[in-house]
This record gives structure tokens, sequence and C-alpha cells, in this order.
């Protein structure tokens, strides 16, 4: 890909990619709004994607600073997964209003979390959608919700670390957390739950917008509480426990505005979202599981909900 973009679209003015023919693509089905506490996620497999013509029409959509900003990634497959996650926020957010996918504007906090920047229409007012996006160098996800701070993380369930697992959880984790890798003899089990906590701070970090430089992973706890209260280890069984985060300097105190669900996605991918709780319906109660709709896309050319088949397998919720 990064051969046919320099060979093609360099330099990048802001009708460059107009005088390039391409095929007419597929209109975006439209999604429903989600409702409150739900969670809409969108994700795409970057392998699946070989044709260089769809990569084109997906270039198309951005604005001439992100065009710039793959561009500067150093390689193909690093090209290739900036073009895509960020065609992938435009389209999501296409399928909510009226919007087309290269109408969208962003802006970033002051700790560089991305937000849509709406304009003001007279006979129209858009959908207060919030998002965030996650990916790896074998998946991109994209999680929606409406007028909630999302945070998503997805992480591949065979990372490899460069380090001892024990030595980036010191540097990394609460003491709480640590300890609790302490208890797992097993190194494939220790591996396994290492990562499933740093998919969750992830997700928590970027619910509060604030990110990892803002929040420090030290600063709180992550942990799974049953229902009588009590700390859960181990495998989860039928007590569904729930995640709750928890204040280092301050125990006692939970910060539970916050929902949780952890699942595996595609096979391949521990999978966290942290959404804030819809304090305008409190009548929902505060047991209630935060919900989730998965679709597998390749814009413009095919989706599929995989919510109840065998992509999505639900860790805790």
């Amino acid at each position: 890909m990064s051969w046919l973009l320099r060979r093609n679209m360099l330099p990048l003015h802001s009708n460059s990619l107009a005088r390039r023919p391409f095929a007419s693509p597929l209109p975006l089905p439209p999604a429903s709004l989600p409702s409150p506490r739900e969670t809409h996620i969108w994700y795409v497999v970057p392998d699946e994607l070989k044709d260089a013509s769809l990569l084109y029409q997906y270039m198309e959509l951005l604005s001439p600073c992100e065009r710039q900003s793959v561009l500067r990634m150093n390689g193909e497959r690093l090209q290739k997964g900036a073009l895509l996650a960020r065609a992938l926020v435009r389209t999501t957010l296409a399928r909510y209003g009226r919007l087309s996918p290269k109408s969208f504007k962003f802006q970033k906090n002051r700790f560089g979390k991305p937000e849509v920047e709406w304009d003001k229409y007279d006979l129209w007012a858009p959908p207060p959608l919030q998002f965030n996006i996650s990916h790896t160098s074998t998946m991109i996800a994209c999680g929606v919700t409406l007028d909630l701070p999302i945070g998503i993380d997805i992480e591949e369930k065979q990372r490899k670390t460069s380090n001892n697992i024990l030595s980036l959880a010191h540097r990394y984790f609460s003491p709480v957390e640590v300890a609790y890798l302490k208890t797992l003899a097993d190194p494939e089990c220790r591996q396994s739950e290492f990562i499933r906590l740093w998919t969750l701070k992830e997700a928590y970090v970027k619910a509060l917008g604030r990110g990892f430089s803002g929040t420090p992973f030290k600063d709180f706890t992550i942990r799974l509480e049953a229902s009588n209260s009590k700390q859960v280890t181990g495998e989860l069984k039928s007590d569904a426990p729930s995640i709750v985060v928890e204040a280092v300097d301050d125990p006692g105190i939970l910060m539970n505005r916050w929902q949780f669900a952890l699942f595996e996605l595609n096979n391949s991918h521990y999978t966290a979202v942290c959404m804030e709780r819809d304090v305008k319906n409190p009548a929902d109660g505060e047991n209630n599981s935060l919900k989730l709709e998965v679709w597998r896309t390749l814009p413009f050319v095919e989706d599929e909900c995989v919510t109840e088949t065998d992509a999505v397998k639900n860790i805790i919720r």
C-alpha cells in the first residue's frame, strides 16, 4: 500500500484524490442509536482488506491533515492501520445520523482524546455520540455510546512482553493487583490475567478522557467483587462478580459511576469496555450489566452482527 500511496497520492492536495477514478462504494447501512447502558462496537481485521482501490476510497474520506498523518507513518503496515482506524471512526459515526463520513470534524481534549466537533444546524440536532477507538496490528475496534463517556481497549491474547510479567506489574500496577498476580503460579495464567487487567485499566483511563499520562495505572486498582462483597480470585464462577475500580490512596472508596465489560473478540483479542453509568435513568438499577452490540465490518463492503456468535465470548460484565 505504501508504494501505491507514494506513487499516486503525493503531494496530497485537497482535491488530489478526487481526480482519481473510484468505483462507487455501497451506501453505509444505517444503525439505530445505542440505548442507555449500551455500547456498540464495530471492528475490522486489517489482514482481510487486500483491495488497494478500497484503501483509496478510505483515504478519500480523511481530511488533508489526517492524510498527511497517515503517510508519515513508517512502513506499509502502520500506514494501513492508521488509515483504517480513521476510516472506521468516520464510517461508524456516519451510520447514526445524516452526515457523510467525510464531513466529520474532530478535536482533542487536553489529554489528547479525540472527540467529535459538531457543527450547528438550523433544522437538525446531531445525536450526542461519544466514541473511542483501540487498535493492535491485527484488529481495530471503535466503540460508540449515546451521550456517555466510553473507553475501549483491545489486546492480543497471545501478546508477548519483553520483560518479566511481575516486573511489569510492579512498575505499572497497584500493590493489590501485584499481590493477586503473585498468587497465580501458572505462567500462562499469570500472563493472561496481566493482559486482562491491562486491558481493563486502559479502558478506564480512556473513558476518563485522561489517558495513561493523566491517570497513572498505579493510582487505582481494578478488582472483581462478588455480590457478597468478597474479592474474587482465580477462575470466574457462577457468583457473577462485577468489575470495580478502587483508589489506591483510599481503598474503601469505589468509583462506582463506571460500568465494565470484558470479553474475547474474534477468538484472538481481549476487549474491555468502560462506560459511565447512566445517572439519568436510575430506575434501570445498578445491577443491570452493560449491554453490547458488536459488528464485524469492512466499510462499504460488508457488515456482520456477531453479538450472539462465537466471535464474542463474554468473560464478565
